[in-house]
């Protein structure tokens, strides 16, 4: 054999195998010693095979492609996360600018546009509304040919037993039981209500002493009827869910009036002109409404509008050969909003219901040498885009500053019916629909629902397409969320434009002290009366007592009257305008509240605008209420001549006979209901009033 080299330590002997193989024996020679642990049996090397070589060279590549795949995809999405944030860094930077710049603006107009708006309206005459047509938009809202405003004739037959109805209608105790009688019928309605109240104060107003009486009669049974069902007290006056509660209204119409033509009526005309010359100064969308300047969020252009302000001189309608009249319009102005805006230069002080309308003048632009163009807003140069056709604008036909435009009646010719009536009906359609009424809802979004033309297939639009009301939410969404609302700015930079004039208003309606007149005598004679009442009734609660009053004056009297100026004045009232004082109007009522609005992130924007005002005004109210518990009160003795005198001053103004034409209707409705109530009530038998009613009956069913 051969010797092997050897390893030893403590324990082992480790040896190198011999270059041989097959069996050999194993000798250990230790000195002189030798020793045979046995055979060794040793196999030859062997080579891989080569599919093993194969998959082990497979393997490795794949390890190592996977390896690399890895790091050039974790490279990609390196250089892709660092584009993402780079682009996001850019639009941020981009935004930042943009509410820089919207600050900016806001900031410089909120400097400029107060003193501007001041100077404007120094001078302007305010049309207030006769007392007749006043009464009438208030008491029959939306109704011009009330049978208690025109005079009718009547067989006499009929007369006779319709003032003989008049006459049981001054019977204190015919009268509470008709009203209640009325009130306690299911099909009575809260239209009916309205109605009786208003018909009763117009047949009761050569008599406003008595009126007064019944009217307190019927709040002091509301009051009682409110504490028998346990409603909580603070309820009580803050729905029109009775007669009487509207009758209060009526009553307060007819009596503050001339308050409102002296003292209050000023700086309500002033906050209206003010409201819509500040939405006028920027672009207004004559489709939805929407406005760059607004008070209300609903109404906000929430994306940027390039405009420019130009100088039209305007050669008015008459007199012939007139100086022309400067105006300032912008040139994203539809030809509609042009035309408003020149009536409203060239007819400033006019009275709006003896003006021309917008619909019935033609609007020209004088050319010089190349003659004249009449601008409207469709005719064949409208743009039109897939379903959408745009209004035509000042900036479309490329009208430049300083250009001389003229105002001419519109003559009934074929191409002007062709090209403008469509367009005229179509927009005063959308128009009717902006419009709302003095309705809770009115805070909220008015943009009608549009409808394609039938004709030609398009819908219009103005400054922003209207997609959000046409099934269309992949095109109606404006864009970011976040975005859009870097545009509230806006309603700041409006606010504090108007700022001055909503102030103005509120001082003077929660003044006792007033430049020409005293506080008028209703108003404490009211408000001592539910203090009467509830200290009859043992309510001690101060909120109680402000509750009522507020339910009472201003929020039954002056919400609807800041909603509507037009109840009070000859105005043209927009949707813009109307959506600004629905927000003047629900601050007015939160100023009247006694409970704490707690304002977060998520409370709505009209409340975050003037949360800080909110607690100023309430001091004014809670002073104004204490400062009429003050007063000395007033007699009934000259409350009463004080009405005599109101009536005189008013007689004649309403058709009284058909007041209780339309009145004695509910007789015919409920004429066995009342004749039995008639007939249980005591005072009613001692006058035997169901006999003359039925004397009433007979009169009047004899020309029926």
């Amino acid at each position: 054999g051969e010797p092997c080299t050897l390893t030893v330590s403590e324990t082992q002997l480790l040896c190198d195998s011999p270059s041989q193989t097959g069996e050999q024996p194993v000798t250990i020679l230790v000195g002189g010693l030798a020793f045979s642990p046995g055979t060794l049996h040793i196999y030859p090397e062997a080579a891989l095979p080569l599919p093993a070589l194969v998959g082990l060279g497979a393997g490795g590549s794949l390890l190592l492609g996977a390896i690399i795949g890895v790091l050039v995809a974790y490279k990609r999405k390196t250089r892709d996360a660092d584009r993402t944030l780079k682009r996001l860094q850019l639009q941020m930077d981009n935004l930042e600018s943009r509410v820089a710049l919207e600050c900016k603006e806001a900031f410089a107009e909120l400097q400029t546009d107060i003193n501007e708006l001041t100077n404007n309206m120094d001078g302007v005459k305010i049309p207030f509304l006769d007392y007749r047509t006043y009464a009438r938009r208030v008491l029959f809202p939306g109704v011009d040919d009330h049978p208690a405003l025109q005079e009718t004739s009547t067989p006499p037959s009929t007369e006779k037993g319709l003032r003989l109805f008049g006459q049981l209608l001054h019977t204190r105790p015919f009268l509470l039981t008709f009203i209640h009688t009325l009130e306690g019928q299911r099909g009575f309605s809260m239209r009916d209500r309205g109605a009786v109240a208003s018909l009763t104060m117009v047949a009761l107003q050569g008599r406003l002493d008595y009126a007064t009486g019944v009217l307190k009669q019927l709040l002091a049974d509301l009051i009682e009827k409110n504490l028998q069902n346990r409603a909580h007290p603070k309820l009580l006056l803050r729905r029109t869910e009775s007669v009487a509660e509207k009758m209060l209204t009526n009553w307060f119409t007819f009596l503050l009036h001339r308050f409102l033509k002296e003292c209050a009526g000023e700086p309500l005309f002033m906050l209206f002109c003010a409201i819509k010359q500040q939405m006028e100064k920027g672009p207004i969308d004559a489709i939805t409404g929407e406005a760059r300047y607004s008070l209300s969020e609903d109404k906000l252009i929430r994306q940027q509008i390039d405009y420019k302000t130009l100088t039209l001189l305007c050669t008015p309608p008459e007199p012939p050969g007139g100086p022309a009249v400067p105006v300032k319009v912008l040139n994203c102005d539809s030809v509609t909003q042009v035309k408003e805006k020149l009536l409203d230069a060239v007819y400033r002080g006019v009275p709006y219901s003896q003006r021309p309308r917008a619909e019935d003048m033609e609007l020209e632009w004088c050319q010089g040498g190349s003659g004249r163009t009449v601008l409207q807003d469709e005719d064949a140069t409208s743009k039109i885009e897939g379903d959408w056709k745009r209004l035509n604008t000042l900036g479309h036909y490329q009208v430049m500053d300083g250009s001389a435009v003229a105002l001419v009646p519109r003559q009934t010719s074929g191409y002007n019916i062709a090209s403008s009536f469509t367009f005229t009906h179509s927009l005063s359609r959308y128009e009717s629909l902006l419009r709302t009424s003095s309705s809770p809802e009115s805070l909220r979004s008015r943009a009608p629902i549009l409808t394609p033309d039938q004709d030609s297939g398009t819908r219009l639009w103005h400054l922003v397409k209207n997609h959000e009301h046409l099934g269309d939410p992949k095109e109606g969404e404006r864009g970011s969320k976040m975005v859009s609302e870097i545009y509230l700015t806006r309603l700041l930079a409006t606010k504090g434009t108007l700022q001055k004039f909503v102030d103005d208003l509120f001082e003077t309606v929660f003044s006792t002290a007033h430049r020409a007149s005293a506080l008028p005598l209703p108003i404490k004679y009211m408000f001592d009366f539910l203090d009467e009442q509830a200290e009859r009734r043992q309510i001690g609660d101060p909120d109680v007592r402000h509750t009522w009053k507020s339910n009472c004056l201003p929020l039954r009297f002056w919400v609807n009257v800041i909603k509507n100026p037009q109840f009070v004045f000859d105005i043209h009232k927009s949707s813009i305008t109307d959506a600004c004082l629905s927000v003047v109007a629900q601050t007015f009522m939160d100023s009247c509240s006694t409970s704490e609005h707690r304002l977060g992130k998520d409370s709505p924007s009209t409340k975050l605008l003037y949360a800080k005002d909110i607690p100023v005004y309430k001091g004014w109210v809670e002073r104004y209420y204490r400062d009429i518990a003050k007063m000395a009160s007033i007699s009934d003795q000259d409350m009463d001549a004080y009405l005599v005198e109101q009536s005189r001053q008013h007689a004649g103004e309403f058709n009284t006979l058909g007041a209780l034409g339309e009145l004695y209707s509910y007789v015919g409705r409920y004429r066995d209901e009342i004749l039995t109530a008639l007939e249980r009530d005591a005072a009613c038998r001692k006058h035997k009033l169901r006999q003359k009613l039925e004397q009433v009956i007979t009169l009047v069913s004899g020309n029926s």
